[in-house]
């Protein structure tokens, strides 16, 4: 089953031929951070204008890279929630276009689930059930995949998201947008262990939930700080204990979840599984549990076209698809 699907959640606009779920054919992404980076942060309405620009350029590339034509479309897929509801939009109506003229299904994808399922096209052999953190610039949750559709949150952050954690501190410290490479380069040469920075408590009755608002506060304050009394700011150290903090927080909780689960499988998602810190921590604990863990190449951490046709395949099979009436959501629960 070949299916078109389209992503246009955020600032990247990306079209992919994906086939039964598993084998990519080719995936067309266009990044808007030249766009945005003049202004610290995406602009919804620049974002919005830029995915209708290039969306339909992109899906006759596609097909062209492919060597596929219309025809050989059995589906269409889309990023239908959540995200920045102009963007979303654009992503649904070209979507919904598509598969009205071409005849044949449409399927809805969330964003998150997209994520998860970037694991199945790096990994064939993965299948549920496992445990997944996915963790990006807007979303930061644990999540129990107990199938390809049927999904549980065991846990998420409370306010900020990691990712906008790296973002906003990155600005700060003078680093650009977008924060997350960047914070990960600088971290490389700084000691993780310069500036004590916390590590929020969340209180409640769920373990699992985290925070990263304070841990964002405080790295901001470190900087204003240092800039109000002309006091030298380690840059990378405080980069370094910032990817560290984070990894932390977000590894303890996974290996904890996955403990009280008896899962041996581990997946970590999202841009954010990109952090280079993250990801060496997650290896080491897994090899330290005799756990079995996931993480997508760099080129499937971001936002991609290509993910939501792997978990499309899966919706459809489950009967889950849309008619022309077909929305946007700007927040949607998993």
């Amino acid at each position: 089953m070949l299916i078109l699907s389209v992503e246009s959640s955020c600032d990247e606009t990306a079209v992919a031929l994906v086939e039964d779920g598993r084998k990519v054919l080719t995936d067309e992404i266009f990044s808007q951070v030249a766009l945005h980076k003049l202004y610290g942060g995406v602009v919804p309405e620049i974002a919005a204008r830029s995915h209708l620009e290039v969306v339909t350029l992109l899906a006759d590339r596609a097909l062209r890279t492919a060597g596929k034509t219309r025809a050989h479309i059995d589906a269409v897929a889309c990023t239908y929630a959540p995200g920045l509801i102009g963007a979303v939009l654009v992503g649904v109506n070209f979507a919904k276009s598509a598969a009205l003229a071409l005849g044949v299904p449409l399927i809805p994808v969330h964003h998150i689930r997209g994520h998860i399922a970037a694991n199945y096209l790096a990994y064939p052999e993965l299948e549920p059930p496992f445990l997944c953190l996915a963790i990006s610039g807007g979303n930061t949750m644990l999540v129990d995949v107990r199938d390809y559709t049927d999904m549980s949150i065991l846990g998420q952050t409370r306010d900020d998201a990691a990712g906008e954690c790296f973002d906003k501190s990155a600005r700060v410290m003078g680093l650009g947008y977008p924060g997350g490479k960047p914070i990960d380069d600088l971290s490389k040469q700084g000691d993780d262990h310069a500036y004590d920075l916390p590590r929020p408590a969340v209180h409640g009755d769920n373990p699992f939930d985290m925070s990263f608002s304070g841990l964002k506060t405080a790295v901001v304050n470190i900087a204003h700080h240092a800039q109000q009394t002309d006091e030298a700011l380690d840059k990378a150290g405080l980069a370094a204990s910032l990817c560290r903090a984070v990894s932390e927080s977000l590894v303890g909780r996974t290996m904890d979840a996955a403990k009280m689960l008896g899962c041996q499988n581990i997946a970590v998602a999202g841009g954010v599984a990109a952090n280079s810190r993250i990801r060496a921590d997650f290896e080491a604990a897994c090899k330290e549990a005799g756990k079995t863990l996931f993480v997508p190449p760099l080129r499937l951490c971001g936002d991609n076209a290509a993910m939501i046709g792997a978990q499309g395949y899966y919706e459809y099979l489950a009967g889950h698809t849309a008619g022309a009436d077909l929305n946007a959501y700007a927040t949607m629960e998993l």
